[in-house]
């Protein structure tokens, strides 16, 4: 017991004397728990949605008052035809679109169905299906609401005693009838939701990941000291050992995009040149943080478990790959915007659904420019200090 006692104190002393590993272990679960227990949800908030009302009345207004009430819609836009909806929907500005016909409450008024369209972006079928059910509940809510009222001032209007008009009473002809549509990915195939975001995780363990290890073996090794004092500059040492890994993401890219076409059947509608083009530039900002992460820390150890933390959970909680960021919390929200894996994968979804090009998605590709840039100058510089210039 003596000798068991000696060694749980010397476990205990190298614990605490590796505080970053600590630290990553206490606060790992707790972010977990965090993470998950916001993201994995199926509520319905903030949808972005579209009302196209080419000739509005009393009845439209109170249709679109009762939606822009509903905290599960934000209302975006209100047009005079359906002809200003798709570049709504290509720039994702819009997730759903409500579409009513011309004269809705003259139709009511006579007793005539009374049509709307209900379009939603099924590049997330699953989200859509969601939408489309809370936009048919606020309808049928505000259909019921005039069925109702409708006989209220028949009975009021009628000369039969009260309790002859309860008797007698039937539904009212009012009738308000709903056409749904899903635009990009009409069959909801699942594959087409999960092979963009499947891409950011593969791209994000072969460049991230690798990259960090690769750099504190060196480290552990002794040899990343020998590369410091050599005639090699920083920048250099960087290029040296991303270019490799720049090449392997490259060949991951082009494997993983031939294996979502003809084993999963998801569409390339629009240029694969650019999906590849951009695909490049999602590798260089995961290679930049595993240098950055690599830079940060001394151990293989260290480095696997603030990968995962960094990029690992985020991708699969904070990009949209699975759950609507929508749903998350405000604060997760803003914070999923530092998540490249979220802009990327708006990318690859613009591009193989929706067939958009550069002019939709100009911002994402400066957003994931900017990181990359940002995130080597911060490595390049931690080399820098190592190096005491």
């Amino acid at each position: 017991m003596k000798a068991l006692r000696g060694l749980l104190r010397k476990e205990v002393y190298h614990i605490l004397r590796d505080r970053r590993t600590l630290v990553v272990i206490v606060l790992m679960p707790v972010v977990q728990v965090i993470l998950f227990g916001y993201s994995i949800r199926t509520d319905v908030r903030n949808v972005r949605l579209a009302i196209v009302d080419p000739s509005p009345d009393y009845a439209t207004l109170a249709l679109r008052n009762r939606l822009a009430a509903s905290p599960a819609f934000d209302i975006v836009a209100v047009l005079p035809d359906p002809g200003r909806l798709e570049p709504l929907f290509q720039s994702g500005d819009a997730q759903e679109a409500l579409v009513i016909d011309a004269g809705f409450a003259d139709h009511l008024a006579r007793g005539l169905p009374a049509r709307v369209s209900l379009v939603a972006d099924a590049s997330e079928p699953n989200a859509a299906s969601a939408h489309q059910s809370y936009a048919m509940a606020v309808i049928q809510s505000y259909e019921r609401e005039l069925q109702s009222r409708a006989i209220t001032l028949a009975a009021r209007a009628s000369p039969v005693p009260p309790a002859l008009s309860t008797l007698n009473s039937r539904p009212s002809p009012l009738q308000i009838v709903p056409q749904v549509r899903m635009r990009f990915n009409p069959s909801r195939e699942s594959s087409n939701l999960f092979v963009p975001g499947l891409m950011a995780m593969v791209l994000t363990i072969i460049s991230s990941l690798m990259t960090a290890l690769s750099l504190t073996r060196e480290k552990e090794m002794g040899t990343m000291e020998a590369l410091l004092v050599s005639p090699l500059r920083p920048l250099q040492i960087i290029v040296g050992k991303v270019a490799p890994y720049l090449v392997i993401g490259f060949v991951s890219v082009l494997l993983v995009l031939l294996e979502a076409r003809l084993v999963f059947h998801v569409p390339i509608e629009g240029s694969l040149l650019l999906l590849l083009t951009e695909g490049m530039l999602f590798i260089l900002v995961s290679l930049a943080i595993g240098i950055f992460v690599s830079s940060r820390t001394s151990s293989q150890r260290v480095a696997m478990m603030a990968a995962l933390v960094g990029t690992m959970l985020p991708n699969q909680l904070l990009s949209g790959f699975v759950f609507p960021i929508e749903s998350l919390p405000r604060l997760l929200q803003w914070i999923s915007n530092v998540v490249p894996a979220r802009w990327f994968v708006l990318i690859a979804r613009g591009i193989m659904l929706k067939g958009v090009g550069l002019e939709y998605l100009w911002r994402e590709t400066l957003i994931l420019l900017a990181m990359s840039v940002v995130l080597l100058a911060l490595s390049v510089r931690s080399f820098h200090v190592r190096l005491g210039r």
